[in-house]
């Protein structure tokens, strides 16, 4: 079974646990690694032959063009992750579609071809900004990657789908890859991807990895950002628990990245997407005072 592999381009202080200290304003004064260790994942990706979806920064991309060309000669695909790394619900509806808009605009002019998926800061889209997803799909994306089911004091929709479905809204249909989880007692435990996959032991990684794949028979999506293979990156103060995310186990990516790419099968998001709109579940969300509860409707 193939699971998916996505790769947020971004820096390390543009991150959403360190917003408060470095403003949008200001990231121009900041060291700029972001090229360096993309650089770095793209030759593992190379000596693995894995292909992956790469959901790249707007300003990111309007800085280092060359950089989204080679992405995308090398065969990954490239999606959207945004304008300038704001939360979801800090923004107006309008705010949203003008950020999104943009960084669609400048990564399509780069490569010369369509961008169909995006993932949210921090995967903001949130019960009470679904709304998002109507802009998305009038914006020209047909998938989404920014539900994350569980529960966490920045984001989280815990009871929507742990797999992959296609949301029917108001403006349409859209494919939504939630990052994946494992079903422990009730709870969805993240498994997979940024701090998560540095915080757990590989083994439990792993073993969650193949139960999801055997049992479930359901791919995983795994996912990773630049900066998480810097262990030399300069160090920000924040909060301690800011400080403990961002930092935590920061040597051990690189080397549980590579064990994964040798013992799983990986491949980009879009790859997935005709067999979801085809096959997959179909939801809709109804939303009442800012808050919305999953409905299933029959495929």
């Amino acid at each position: 079974m193939y699971n998916a592999l996505t790769i947020d381009v971004e820096d390390y202080y543009m991150v959403s646990a360190f917003a408060d200290v470095v403003k949008f304003e200001d990231w121009h004064r900041y060291e700029s690694r972001v090229e360096k260790n993309t650089c770095r994942l793209l030759d593992l990706l190379e000596e693995y032959g894995v292909k992956a979806t790469f959901f790249i920064l707007g300003w990111v991309a309007e800085r280092h063009p060359a950089l989204v060309q080679r992405i995308s000669a090398a065969g990954h695909e490239i999606a959207s992750h945004g304008y300038n790394h704001r939360l979801v619900y800090d923004l107006t509806a309008d705010e949203f579609r003008e950020d999104v808009r943009k960084a669609k605009n400048v990564l399509e002019d780069i490569i010369g071809a369509p961008v169909i998926g995006y993932r949210a800061t921090s995967y903001s889209v949130v019960k009470k900004t679904l709304w998002a997803l109507d802009i998305l799909i009038e914006e020209g994306f047909l998938y989404d990657s920014s539900i994350f089911p569980i529960h966490h004091d920045r984001y989280g929709f815990p009871e929507a789908d742990r797999f992959p479905y296609t949301v029917k809204t108001r403006g349409g249909k859209i494919v939504e890859f939630p990052p994946s989880t494992y079903s422990l007692l009730g709870m969805n435990i993240p498994v997979a991807g940024g701090g998560y996959f540095r915080l757990f032991p590989l083994p439990i990684t792993k073993a969650a990895i193949k139960r999801i794949n055997q049992k479930e028979k359901k791919a995983v999506l795994l996912y990773v950002h630049p900066w998480e293979i810097d262990v030399d990156q300069p160090r920000l103060k924040g909060g301690r628990l800011s400080e403990f995310r961002h930092y935590i186990n920061l040597h051990t990516t690189l080397p549980k990245l590579r064990i994964c790419m040798r013992e799983f099968k990986l491949k980009p998001l879009a790859e997935f997407y005709d067999s979801v709109r085809e096959n997959g579940p179909l939801r809709s969300f109804s939303s009442d005072n800012d808050a919305a509860s999953p409905r299933v409707h029959s495929t």
